[in-house]
């Protein structure tokens, strides 16, 4: 997602400039921008849509443009699998079918375009889903970056869940299905060639079988977000602005490998606004919390979770508040820009 110049040239033309865009400029350009011109409905924006006129469907698209094409932990092809499949997951439902599109640019070798998509088959067959159908196009030396991937996945829904970001109520528990930041930093060790002492391994990974894990707790299950662009902190942040609510959040219960935080310590970065491409978080209610943190690590992918806060009886509307190592809290932010372009 490109982000608006604030100053345009003319009063009537306005110029895209940048690599990404996250928390208030994507919100902002969505708002003023691409869901009036596609008469978007109103409500909160979730991570795949139900599909008109069938009731137990959902549907997922999702671009790929991740540089470099190969990181530790992962790919552009396995990514664009667990990417979508994930979004589908978070609606509650487990995968049908994907389709793949590729752009490629002139020159590609043929190797890497073989490794990529031998990676993206072997993702979309570990994951139980078959692609069905995609698309392939070539275009000319600089029009896109070695390879682009759209994936667009359907899902069908669990009938015992319905979760959506309005859904998270006070006196939620927030449950997070292990380490962040991962991912990010994953990708940015590579592009920088920063050589880290200690490897650091995205995290990139599918996502349905928690959520299958979680099914049987039905309506307790209020809330699934899976924090990739922008990280924890704008997942928290969406959830509480279109749920209505205050959150608050412990920074010693967040897991942070400690090779991340030294990266991100010396970069600058702070770990909760980073991407990631393997966890969730999950607002369940206060009753079923132990059940469903028992769910989640009953799953190899959830093996880690804990509970990392609480949503507020009261409290300022859409207000993430972070409870610090020393007890003082301060304000957790929506990123106001993606710190990390070329992520996803």
């Amino acid at each position: 997602m490109n982000i608006e110049c604030p100053a345009p040239r003319h009063e009537d033309e306005r110029v895209l400039l940048g690599h990404g865009a996250g928390g208030r400029l994507t919100a902002e350009l969505l708002d003023t921008l691409v869901l009036p011109a596609l008469e978007g409905q109103p409500g909160p924006l979730e991570d795949a849509a139900l599909l008109p006129g069938h009731p137990d469907l959902v549907m997922s698209t999702d671009s790929f443009v991740v540089s470099p094409l190969f990181f530790p932990g992962g790919d552009i092809g396995s990514l664009a699998v667990h990417g979508t499949v994930n979004d589908l997951a978070m609606r509650g439902a487990q995968p049908l079918a994907l389709s793949v599109a590729l752009i490629v640019e002139e020159g590609l070798p043929l190797s890497e375009l073989h490794s990529v998509l031998r990676s993206l088959g072997k993702a979309a067959r570990a994951a139980g889903v078959p692609v069905v159908t995609g698309d392939t196009k070539v275009v000319g030396r600089g029009a896109a970056d070695k390879i682009f991937i759209n994936t667009t996945g359907v899902g069908r829904l669990d009938k015992a869940l319905r979760p959506s970001a309005a859904l998270a109520r006070p006196g939620d528990t927030i449950l997070l299905s292990g380490p962040v930041a991962l991912h990010g930093t994953a990708v940015l060790s590579t592009r920088e060639g920063l050589g880290f002492d200690s490897e650091i391994a995205s995290d990139s990974r599918p996502l349905h079988r928690i959520v299958r894990a979680l099914a049987p707790l039905g309506p307790d299950v209020h809330t699934l977000r899976d924090p990739t662009r922008g990280g924890l902190a704008a997942a928290l942040n969406e959830i509480a602005r279109d749920a209505s609510v205050a959150l608050e959040i412990e920074e010693g219960a967040v897991p942070v490998p400690v090779p991340v935080a030294s990266a991100c310590d010396l970069l600058g970065l702070d770990p909760l606004t980073v991407a990631n491409e393997g966890c969730l978080v999950a607002f369940v209610s206060p009753a079923a919390a132990l059940d469903a943190l028992a769910a989640m690590r009953s799953v190899p992918e959830g093996a880690d979770a804990v509970r990392i806060g609480e949503v507020l009886p009261a409290g300022p509307a859409g207000r993430v508040l972070l409870r610090t190592l020393v007890g003082a809290r301060r304000v957790l932010d929506m990123p106001l820009g993606e710190q990390l372009p070329r992520i996803c």
